[in-house]
């Protein structure tokens, strides 16, 4: 999963990038557009998916009114942008693109080059037609994991 917040330049807006393997794409395809998440075409709906974060750290995603749970296998961690703008909106966009879009080692490179092959591969992702996204929303859990804040 990758996490992305827009330049200065830009609207500042929270949105994750998930990608799983073919192997358990199909199910989680399913489940997503269950919640409301539709081919990457227009404007993103909203759906009834949420997203559970714990300080600087995304914890779930829960689809189809909490049948579906997903949690990372490692830490994801959100920036002090990202998190600026996902609780002032109350939620972020969820982008979820095929298997094999990320490039093997795209994280071990510097910077520039990672940002611009990210770039790439997410423009070729949704030229594929196969990209979904939609508004999902925001649940900050407490610190101590006790669950959502009152």
């Amino acid at each position: 999963m990758v996490v992305h917040d827009e330049t200065e330049e830009e609207p500042l807006f929270a949105e994750a990038i998930v990608e799983f393997d073919s192997e358990r794409y199909p199910e989680f395809v399913a489940d997503a557009m269950d919640s409301g998440l539709v081919l990457a075409l227009g404007d993103p709906p909203a759906t009834t998916a949420v997203v559970h974060v714990r300080g600087h750290r995304l914890t779930r995603l829960v689809l189809i009114g909490g049948r579906q749970v997903w949690e990372p296998t490692s830490p994801v961690e959100l920036t002090d942008r990202w998190l600026e703008a996902a609780v002032a909106d109350g939620e972020i966009l969820l982008t979820v693109v095929p298997p094999g879009t990320w490039p093997a080692g795209m994280l071990e490179l510097p910077p520039d080059a990672r940002d611009r092959l990210f770039a790439a591969a997410l423009q070729d992702a949704h030229e594929s037609g196969l990209t979904l996204h939609g508004t999902v929303r925001l649940v900050e859990e407490s610190p101590e994991g006790g669950g959502p804040n009152a």
